[in-house]
């Protein structure tokens, strides 16, 4: 009998990639949509290995499936797989750094352009029989700011070069990454505060760890400059929602796009109808031909 392979969750319109390659070499595979960690021990029970997407793998799961052996992940981050309890049990997680990296930014320098020139909001209002050019509040012009990558890996080096017409000053905070490694990009290293106090375009490109959940708090917008510029195409419990939302409404920061939010899909209540927030479904990692 074939060792078995069990995709957790995908949302993908076809996973003929994954059955060619995995039938080729000798396994089965199975497909679902699961939600919960229940879910997961249910219908993974005897897997040899887990393909992951937003599906929780705790430790429950790996104490229930004993036998597993690997759990790869769709994308970079591997915030839903709890790592220690895989390391405790002997299974081996990988992820795909260079997931959707041309995606990814591009859909940022898309947020980036919705928010500064009012595009969503401006399709509102002409659908609601308002057309005059002067409507709503001015757009914001992008040339001579500073834009602070907050994380300087794989996408925010390939979103740097698409700037790279805009004529912006650009820095980053990256702990993990020498100034050397930085300047390369043309890019100058500084610390988190230092970004915070100059950065009037501040795009997230870290993973969701104990370090950087809520990350971008109260305290940071009121030290953001009053026309700073939110993108976060990351995770979303980085960013307090509230806070964001307090900060917009009090004049602190300009405004954001938001790709990820804490909760997901959200609950009608915790979004906020706004002209300089742009929301969208997590849609910036999914590839052309997924």
């Amino acid at each position: 009998m074939a060792a078995k392979i069990v995709v957790t969750d995908h949302g993908f319109p076809s996973l003929e990639l994954e059955t060619n390659l995995t039938t080729e070499n000798g396994f089965e595979l199975e497909a679902f949509e699961l939600d919960t960690e229940e879910e997961v021990i249910e219908h993974a029970a005897g897997a040899k290995a887990l393909l992951v997407h937003h599906a929780p793998i705790t430790e429950t799961v790996f104490e229930e499936i004993p036998s597993l052996e690997a759990v790869g992940r769709y994308g970079t981050g591997v915030d839903n797989v709890d790592l220690d309890a895989a390391t405790e049990h002997g299974v081996q997680v990988v992820n795909v750094p260079a997931y959707a990296g041309e995606e990814v930014s591009t859909h940022a320098f898309a947020l980036l352009l919705s928010v500064t020139r009012r595009i969503p909001a401006f399709g509102r209002e002409i659908a609601a029989d308002n057309w005059h050019w002067s409507n709503g509040i001015p757009m914001q012009r992008l040339r001579g700011n500073t834009v602070g990558f907050v994380g300087f890996g794989a996408i925010a080096q390939r979103f740097r070069e698409k700037l790279s017409g805009f004529d912006f000053d650009f820095v980053a905070y990256d702990p993990y990454q020498s100034a050397e490694e930085i300047a390369e990009h043309g890019v100058e290293k500084v610390s988190f505060d230092e970004l915070v106090g100059e950065a009037e375009i501040v795009s997230i490109h870290v993973p969701l760890t104990d370090e950087t959940e809520r990350m971008f708090d109260g305290d940071v917008f009121e030290r953001l400059p009053d026309n700073a510029i939110l993108i976060n195409t990351a995770r979303g419990e980085i960013v307090d929602l509230d806070a964001l939302y307090r900060a917009i409404d009090d004049g602190e920061i300009y405004g954001a796009g938001l790709d990820v939010l804490p909760e997901e899909p959200p609950a009608p209540e915790d979004l906020r109808e706004h002209e300089r927030l742009v929301y969208t479904p997590t849609r910036g990692g999914t590839p052309r031909d997924r």
